[in-house]
């Protein structure tokens, strides 16, 4: 009866877990949408914008935290050089993946960026002892290449970049697995999630300004120190908040939560649905079509996340 008791609580954790991630990754999915608005109708560099997407997210968390939870802000003195160590990874990847598509273009720096799902079952399997079996295997597998036909990387042009392109894009891979394994550490840590969220977008922010500053020697348009862009477009400012409140905090934050019920190899998985969605997304919004590879990807990726769950106990 309490074995029966412990397996009902473990399916029902991750049953949890799952929905969240779920939801967290519908939420990223439309920051495409937002930050196409902005560098297409404001030409606005992305590393700028990136700054005040981390910047606005962490005002926002401290004005909640100040008014219904000022308990969230405490952060052990022991603890700090761990948030900034993955405030300085966050700042990474964000980075990496916004010159790395400066340097690849969209389709090859998605999928070198989602490499991130095998990155990250292997570094948990090797750092948090989570399980490596041949269904976990083949679910990586399954949507790494339901990313590449998402993306249209199956093209041989794409993949026509420089050596230092396809560095820059397994590297934001890699740093997206570290930043979703340095969640699981942070948890393991006993730090609230939504505290988590904070100090490592606060930090990032800063690592992000000072980016900024190395401008004259990255790609053409990426960076910039004139970080007032928009000036008075309030609409582009309004939109930019709106990435800030909504896409990131509730994507990043679900995200980070999800990480307390499922192993880290689990959520990353799960969040290769976003090219998908995103393109769904894109096509309702936008007018853009749906090709059929694009078809084809959507539906790896979600068999890569249904042999995911079935292979998970209960």
């Amino acid at each position: 009866m309490e074995t029966a008791l412990v397996k009902q609580k473990s399916v029902a954790r991750l049953t949890r877990g799952y929905g969240i991630c779920m939801i967290a990754t519908v939420l990223w999915s439309t920051t495409a949408i937002f930050i196409r608005y902005l560098t297409e109708t404001y030409r606005m560099p992305p590393l700028v914008l990136a700054f005040w997407r981390d910047l606005i997210l962490a005002i926002a968390l401290f004005l909640v935290f100040i008014f219904f939870a000022p308990n969230r802000l405490h952060l052990e003195r022991g603890r700090l050089p761990f948030m900034i160590a993955y405030g300085l990874i966050l700042a990474l990847f964000n980075s990496l993946w916004t010159i790395s598509v400066a340097l690849n273009g969209a389709a090859v720096s998605t999928v070198l960026a989602y490499s991130s799902a095998a990155f990250t079952a292997i570094f948990g399997w090797k750092l948090f002892n989570e399980s490596l079996g041949r269904q976990k295997i083949g679910a990586v597998t399954l949507s790494l290449l339901g990313c590449v036909f998402v993306s249209g990387a199956y093209n041989p042009d794409a993949w026509l970049v420089n050596p230092l392109g396809v560095i820059t894009g397994l590297a934001s891979g890699m740093a997206f697995a570290a930043y979703s394994l340095m969640g699981k550490a942070a948890l393991g840590k006993d730090i609230n999630p939504w505290t988590v969220l904070f100090y490592a977008f606060g930090i990032g922010a800063i690592f992000i300004f000072s980016f900024n500053l190395f401008y004259p020697v990255l790609p053409s348009g990426v960076a910039s120190p004139n970080l007032f862009w928009l000036g008075g477009a309030l609409v582009g400012w309004l939109v930019l908040i709106s990435l800030a409140i909504g896409p990131t905090i509730g994507g990043y934050g679900l995200y980070t939560v999800s990480l307390t019920y499922l192993p880290a190899s689990v959520a990353n998985v799960i969040a290769t649905l976003e090219p998908a969605m995103t393109a769904a997304l894109a096509y309702a919004i936008l007018g853009e079509r749906f090709t059929p590879p694009q078809w084809v990807g959507s539906a790896l990726i979600i068999l890569g996340v249904i042999v995911l769950r079935l292979g998970e106990p209960g």
